[in-house]
């Protein structure tokens, strides 16, 4: 489904990534960790049209993306649940829903899977008229989840849902995150939380410093001694 093919990225004189390639087939949860700074959310950027490759290219559903505007991609069914959340703070919940469902006309549709949103994360439900800025940080990112779920899409992209996060929401979150990829959409993760990520996920990267030093299965990794020192604090 995606495909990154010797991707490298620079801001300015600093290369941010260098070489990287991975693919993510249909259907399963395959997850990027690594330090802060290892060039995770960057990978995001670029697959998402934020950032321009200095060289290789990115494939999605078997078409070249790079250079594609951001915006098309929804429509192309993929979305992306930000670093930071990113919701609408003077907006409501359901307006926020609302916005994440904005390609949409099918009236009947929205309203299913807004419903559905609530159903996975029932705290919404409960602020639906509440604007967003006032909610948790645990709140808001169940919002920006559910918000990027409104768009039916075939990739969801999650950037760190867990950062921040009191263990009890974590616990939320990924067991949406298996929920989402139940449904039957694919899932790309990055995620500082090295122990949840390779629970909940089919396949790993492990990223340092803008490269990809390991990659395999996740139950593999996660035995690994050297992922186990370095990111699992074992």
């Amino acid at each position: 489904m995606l495909v990154l093919e010797n991707v490298s990225v620079s801001y300015g004189a600093i290369e941010a990534l260098t070489d990287i390639s991975l693919r993510v087939e249909q259907g399963e949860v395959v997850t990027l960790i690594g330090a802060n700074g290892a060039g995770k959310t960057t990978t995001l950027r670029t697959i998402t049209g934020l950032l321009e490759p200095r060289t290789g290219r990115v494939m999605y559903e078997g078409k070249q993306i790079s250079g594609v505007a951001s915006h098309k991609l929804v429509g192309m069914g993929m979305a992306m649940s930000p670093e930071g959340r990113g919701v609408f703070a003077n907006l409501s919940v359901r307006e926020n829903l609302e916005m994440g469902a904005y390609i949409r006309s099918d009236k009947k549709g929205i309203a299913e899977d807004m419903e559905r949103g609530f159903q996975m994360f029932p705290r919404l439900k409960e602020r639906e008229s509440q604007k967003a800025g006032t909610l948790s940080g645990g709140e808001q990112q169940m919002l920006a989840m559910a918000r990027a779920l409104m768009s039916r899409p075939r990739l969801l992209l999650l950037d760190e849902p867990s950062l921040g996060l009191a263990p009890l929401v974590v616990h939320t979150i990924f067991e949406a995150i298996d929920d989402i990829r139940s449904r039957g959409t694919t899932i790309l993760l990055v995620e500082q939380n090295a122990n949840a990520a390779l629970q909940h996920s089919d396949r790993a990267y492990v990223m340092e410093t803008g490269t990809i030093v390991m990659e395999g299965n996740s139950k593999q990794l996660a035995a690994d001694p050297r992922v186990k020192e370095a990111y699992l604090g074992e």
